[in-house]
This record gives C-alpha cells, structure tokens and sequence, in this order.
C-alpha cells in the first residue's frame, strides 16, 4: 500500500532542506529563522511550529547531514567487490564524502561547513553520528594495517583525524569556477592514498590530473 506523506511532514521537510541550504552557504552566525522561513515560503513564526528554537532546528540539519554522509561513504565501501584492496575502499570513501559533501547534499554541506561554529549542547547532541562516522574510517585504517600495506610509522588516530579533518575543511576553500570536482577528488585520493599506503601499494597520480604549471593562491582560516 502506497504511503502519502502528510502536508505536516512535507512542511517540516521543506523546512529543513531551506535550513540546510542556508546554513551550507552563510553558515551558522550568518542563518537566521527569517531567512529560512523565507527559503521554505513560510511565515517566521510557522517555523516555531515544527521547531521550538533555532539551535534545535540547527541540532536536526546536522543530524541529517551526518547520517548522509556515514551512509553514502558506507555504501561506497559495501558496493566495492569482496577482494577490492583496503586501499582501493579508502580512495572510494575520498571520493563519496568529498562527492556529498560538494556536490550532492546541502544537508552534508552544512554539517561539514559548521562543526567548528556550533554551541557545546549541539556538539554533544551530535557525538553518537560522529562517532559512527569516525568509526568507518578506524575500520579501514586498521584493515590497512592488518594487511601489511599501511605505511610504516603512522599513528592510525592521527592519520585519521588528519584525513577527516581535510576532507571536512574542502567545503571552507574550493571553487566550482576554478575547478573540476573530479580533479579535486583525483588530487584529495593521490595524497591519502600516498600518505598512508607503503609504497608498493602507490601507483602514481594520473597525468590527466597533474599540472605543475599551475599555482593557486587558497585562503585558509587558523
């Protein structure tokens, strides 16, 4: 029997796709409920109705871009075949975060855009998709390590965080106009793969995507 979704949910739905949207482009000083009522095309004081306070409408955004990006990474990982290289699972993991984070999901946009901007009680509402998240990527390292082709001497918790962390950070300086996706993704897999893999386990990077000629000047925030 087909299901058909209440005019409630469609509205808090539609509600929560103009806060991703807003939250992934001005971030969280920057989004105010008016904002995302006028996105939805509703009344402000509608939006209390669903939510009872900006940080709670912020908390659900987060938990759903979250979720978005552990199940998109996860599927990429489970659709690989059953002797795919443990290096060849990391490049397709690199490849689905930064593709949702970028490219598909406002709600992944906006989770990667905000986590250092949020109030402590948001943070801590969010460890337990954090956490699963984080431990996707404890599994490959140590699959990795378990087969003898991660590099020797790295610390598998840093090396983790340090993946996560820039993968995260991509969303906070690259520009559609100056370049592909693809060749963000290609570039982001060479460096994991050659940060963390033993050497007989690193073919080189593509020619299509290497240009040394080219420089590029890329703001950072400290």
């Amino acid at each position: 029997m087909m299901t058909i979704a209440s005019p409630m949910n469609a509205t808090r739905e539609r509600i929560l796709a103009a806060a991703a949207h807003i939250l992934s482009r001005r971030g969280v000083a920057g989004t105010r409920l008016a904002d995302i009522a006028a996105h939805a095309q509703l009344r402000t004081p509608a939006v209390y109705y669903y939510f009872r306070s900006r940080n709670e409408l912020v908390a659900e955004v987060m938990r759903e871009g979250q979720r978005r990006v552990r199940e998109h990474v996860q599927h990429a990982i489970s659709s690989a075949p059953p002797e795919t290289p443990v290096i060849d699972l990391i490049d397709a993991a690199v490849a689905a975060h930064l593709r949702i984070e970028l490219e598909l999901s406002d709600f992944a946009s906006a989770v990667t855009r905000n986590a250092g901007q949020l109030p402590p009680d948001i943070v801590a509402s969010l460890h337990l998709e954090s956490a699963a998240y984080h431990a996707i990527w404890r599994n490959l390292l140590e699959r990795l390590a378990g087969s003898g082709a991660l590099r020797p001497g790295l610390d598998i918790g840093i090396a983790r965080m340090l993946v996560v962390g820039a993968l995260n950070w991509t969303a906070e300086w690259w520009n559609p106009d100056h370049d592909s996706l693809d060749n963000l993704i290609a570039t982001a897999q060479s460096i994991v793969r050659n940060g963390l893999a033993a050497d007989r386990a690193t073919p080189p990077l593509p020619r299509d995507h290497v240009r040394p000629h080219e420089t590029r000047s890329i703001p950072f925030k400290f």
